[in-house]
């Protein structure tokens, strides 16, 4: 990784050998930056060489990002076998670039394959954790009433809360007999709590959940931003989901992984331009309020979920180490 404490967060708690690569994006920055970056690249790669070196490995994955960049090439270099995953329908840089050089190219969302060449690339959708797959695959408890999980998500998380605290006071009756989850982000956590508690409903916020697992379970229906993984895990779930994508992200990639899900039928998706309280609280209300529709939607996004997706990886990583 780089260090951001981004990656530190993820990688708190898991039993993973880490270390650090000095080197930057090209992406968005300025001439002198890229060229600072184009620069570094020798020197991040020499360092590269050396973990590999080091490391021994049979097989070098990487998941997208330009720290990615040097470990691979040092790898290919070396004569170890090299694969990429893409999480989403359109890819970034360094995973256009790498794809060019590498043995294989695991993807997630159909649609994503015309960026590469064709032979090397296998549709394998997004790996998920263990415990998430399992508990997906459990028979769903009976339950009284209907639960709305909110997931706001890390990237723009703000536009997303105030639409849903917006929607929720117009909704202030029904919510009574609703029960919400409401996952902020890390910005608005207290804002949104401050705003049910003035408004007499019960929600369980947090800036982050990790018993994900359980949430999933007990939601009938999901309002979220369009990031791949979370979408992998809706879908896994079975659950109608309203999308509202980030309209910042990297080649609007988080409006094209949505547009696959509402085209096989298993959400409805809306720019945040284009939303209010109101209109929001008008579509969840309805959704809520029609089974049928719910469940045609959940049964939508299970057939377009994979729960073989890590199997498929892992499968096609041994034939590469193994062959």
């Amino acid at each position: 990784g780089t260090g951001r404490q981004t990656d530190e967060r993820v990688l708190a708690n898991r039993k993973f050998q880490t270390t650090t690569i000095s080197c930057q994006g090209l992406k968005g920055k300025s001439v002198l930056q890229r060229l600072a970056a184009l620069l570094q690249l020798p020197l991040s790669t020499l360092y590269a060489m050396r973990l590999v070196k080091r490391f021994r490995p049979q097989l070098v994955l990487g998941v997208g990002g330009y720290v990615t960049g040097p470990v691979l090439l040092a790898a290919k270099m070396m004569g170890v076998a090299t694969c990429i995953h893409e999480q989403n329908s359109v890819p970034g840089m360094a995973n256009r670039k790498l794809g060019k050089f590498v043995d294989r190219i695991f993807l997630s969302i159909p649609g994503s394959e015309r960026y590469f060449a064709g032979g090397k690339w296998v549709l394998t959708g997004n790996p998920l954790r263990r415990e998430l797959i399992a508990a997906a695959e459990k028979k769903r408890e009976k339950k009284t009433g209907q639960t709305l999980l909110v997931l706001g998500g890390s990237l723009g998380a703000h536009r997303v809360n105030t639409l849903i605290a917006g929607a929720m006071e117009i909704m202030e009756k029904r919510a009574e007999n609703l029960q919400l989850i409401h996952q902020t982000g890390r910005d608005d956590e207290q804002m949104v709590a401050g705003r049910y508690k003035e408004l007499g409903i019960k929600a369980e916020v947090a800036a982050f959940f990790n018993n994900m697992a359980e949430l999933y379970s007990r939601a009938d229906l999901v309002v979220s931003r369009a990031g791949a993984t979370t979408l992998a895990e809706i879908t896994a779930f079975s659950l109608p989901m309203i999308l509202i994508p980030y309209p910042f992200a990297a080649d609007d990639h988080q409006r094209k992984n949505g547009e696959y899900l509402v085209r096989g039928g298993a959400a409805m998706m809306f720019t945040q331009e284009e939303l209010t309280g109101k209109r929001l609280a008008e579509e969840i209300s309805g959704l809520l309020a029609d089974e049928k529709r719910r469940l045609q939607m959940g049964q939508s996004a299970r057939r377009l979920a994979r729960p073989d997706a890590t199997e498929m990886i892992v499968d096609q990583c041994e034939k590469l180490m193994f062959s």
